[in-house]
């Protein structure tokens, strides 16, 4: 049996029997022949009952043991449960529970990421860009380190490394950083009641919100998105409400140069609570503000004071899942206003009776444009700090003045393969706006352009999950031109492809 059980031995047990033996032979000589036969028909019974759980208890504490998932933000994680010798089981156990202290919950952890990609694309803003003949590598390293110093005091540590080899025209922004602390904070609770939590935060932090559509980490490109400031958290039954100031972190391309950008400041406020009246829905309730001294829109460069209110219906009911957001933006541009908004939905319906369980999803952004190019009023919307990789992992068009639907078909080959086929097709929400990346820049002008198509593209996705560390992706982008991009470029249209292989550990 101690071989089944995996970590009790055979003297452990025997001598944990024993003891149970001992203890009920004496009680049953005095309940015999003055207890009715029940009781000690019930002795034996909670003698029975005693081996059973005296012999399976180490079973019962492997309950415990399931090692969390890896997730985006790694300060996330907990590794706590390692404080039980018998949960380490992984190789990498050894690193990510470190004891620093008698108290089981003074630990270290330690984790990282390697993440290897190579890159494709003819044609690069179709025929604008230097032509890329060979492709090029992109890599990016990370390490981590957390340190529980007490039940309300941590430091979590986190180095990065993004380089890129054989890119035409040299590396963009996110493509390349040396090596830099991307994470260095230290968490503080300032109470604990039986009405919740009180966290502070404060230093150089990732932030990730919602769908990722305002406030994001940035994860398709090299090197991540931080910010530098200070965040405070209220943690209550079904509540989470963070409220943060912060000055965004400029990537640059040295070692430990990175610093936080003079010219910006963002800060906000983001609430999530169930939503009872949908299935299975939860709500958030946001309002973000952001200062940019300098910006530039086809309407012009100028100083940005923008303020932003949205709310995200989101869940899911049995074989559905849906998520809904709107946003409405007002504030200063230059000597001007802004009034600007965006609505976005994302549907999906799972088919769990055929193969491969198909999930059809549906997603559909409506975004504002500036419609006035005579008007002092600002009228396209900023995304802010959106998720890299926003409609493609190409990354072509961001959402900036946009109409788009996008369909796909998702289908799991086998519990740990997926393969995903899409069609994205888009129009300019105003003809007299432009189209911007997805950083914001104005990537194509469009004031003096009165077609409304864009163009689409046609994608494909494969995602093999090797094992929660270990992930393969290989990806396919092909954009068909339409009219507006016919007129305002060379017109070629563009291929991408990527490959990548990311472990974390």
């Amino acid at each position: 049996m101690a071989w089944l059980l995996g970590t009790a031995t055979r003297d452990d047990l025997d001598s944990t029997s024993a003891s149970v033996r001992v203890t009920l032979s004496e009680a049953l000589p005095q309940a015999k022949g003055t207890a009715p036969r029940m009781f000690r028909r019930l002795l034996m019974n909670v003698r029975s009952v005693c081996l059973v759980l005296v012999l399976c208890a180490p079973l019962l504490a492997q309950s415990d043991c399931e090692a969390p998932n890896v997730q985006l933000l790694r300060y996330e994680e907990d590794y706590g449960y390692l404080s039980n010798a018998r949960c380490r089981s992984d190789l990498m156990d050894s690193i990510k529970y470190l004891s620093i202290g008698r108290d089981e919950h003074l630990y270290l952890s330690i984790g990282g990421e390697i993440r290897e990609r190579f890159e494709y694309v003819n044609n690069p803003v179709w025929g604008l860009g230097p032509h890329d003949y060979d492709g090029y590598s992109l890599q990016r390293y990370m390490l981590h380190a957390d340190f529980h110093l007490s039940d309300s005091f941590r430091f979590f540590i986190q180095l990065k490394s993004g380089l890129e080899y054989g890119r035409a025209g040299g590396p963009r922004p996110p493509d390349r950083d040396t090596l830099d602390v991307n994470q260095a904070f230290a968490d503080v609770t300032l109470r604990t009641s039986t009405r919740g939590k009180l966290i502070l935060r404060v230093g150089r932090q990732e932030m990730m919100y919602g769908s990722s559509r305002l406030v994001s980490v940035r994860e398709g490109p090299n090197v991540h998105q931080t910010f530098d400031g200070a965040r405070l958290s209220w943690l209550r039954r079904d509540w989470q409400i963070d409220a943060f100031a912060t000055k965004p972190v400029q990537t640059n391309t040295g070692i430990f140069d990175d610093s936080p950008d003079p010219s910006r400041w963002f800060w906000g406020v983001y609430a999530v609570r169930p939503f009872r009246i949908l299935p299975k829905g939860r709500i958030d309730l946001y309002y973000l503000g952001i200062d940019n001294k300098r910006v530039t829109f086809e309407k012009g460069i100028g100083r940005e004071q923008r303020h932003s209110v949205g709310t995200r219906l989101w869940g899911s009911g049995g074989t559905w899942d849906y998520n809904y957001e709107g946003v409405l933006q007002w504030g200063r541009f230059g000597k001007g206003e802004i009034r600007a908004w965006t609505i976005s939905s994302d549907n999906g319906y799972r088919i769990e009776s055929l193969t491969f369980r198909p999930r059809l999803g549906l997603k559909a952004d409506i975004i504002s444009g500036d419609r006035d190019p005579s008007s002092r009023t600002l009228g396209t919307f900023n995304a802010l700090y959106p998720k890299g990789a926003y409609f493609s992992d190409a990354d072509l068009i961001g959402p900036y003045n946009l109409i788009d639907i996008h369909p796909s078909i998702q289908l799991e080959l086998a519990s740990n393969l997926s393969l995903t086929p899409d069609a994205d097709f888009f129009w300019r929400q105003s003809i007299h706006d432009g189209i911007y990346g997805v950083a914001g820049g104005l990537l194509i002008p469009g004031r003096s352009n009165t077609d409304r198509y864009i163009g689409a593209h046609t994608g494909l996705q494969m995602e093999w999950r090797v094992n929660r560390s270990l992930t393969l992706t290989g990806s396919y982008v092909h954009f068909f031109d339409g009219e507006f991009l016919k007129r305002a470029t060379p017109g070629r249209q563009i291929n991408f492809t990527a490959v990548y292989v990311a472990y974390k550990f």
